[in-house]
């Protein structure tokens, strides 16, 4: 198997796929878009919310985690999960200027 080769791209390339490589599944995706909606939770409250076991979450929840798109702070036995506000804007910065790229190509065609 080959390696990966990432010294190769630049460290905002690096950065962005990490952040884009999390949301690869659809059960971070359901994480993401329940910590949106309540805004902050415990794991505890995740799991009730999805059709998957709770080691199951706290592995998801780990590979958000480890990517920035989350914070976690330990509370009493359980940890409070949130957004990182900050990564979600460097996705909408790359996506918002990868559209807009898109738009003035096709416009120019």
């Amino acid at each position: 198997m080959g390696a990966t080769k990432t010294e190769h791209f630049t460290d905002k390339q690096n950065a962005l796929a990490t952040l884009t490589k999390a949301l690869g599944h659809p059960a971070r995706i359901a994480i993401m878009e329940y910590l949106i909606k309540v805004d902050a939770c415990i794991c505890g409250d995740i799991v009730n919310h999805l059709p998957l076991a709770q080691p199951t979450v706290s592995q998801h929840l780990k590979e958000l985690k480890q990517a920035g798109l989350i914070k976690g702070e330990v509370e009493g036995n359980s940890i409070c999960y949130c957004i990182d506000e900050k990564a979600i804007g460097k996705l909408l910065s790359y996506f918002t200027a990868l559209a807009n790229r898109i738009e003035k190509k096709n416009s120019c065609c």
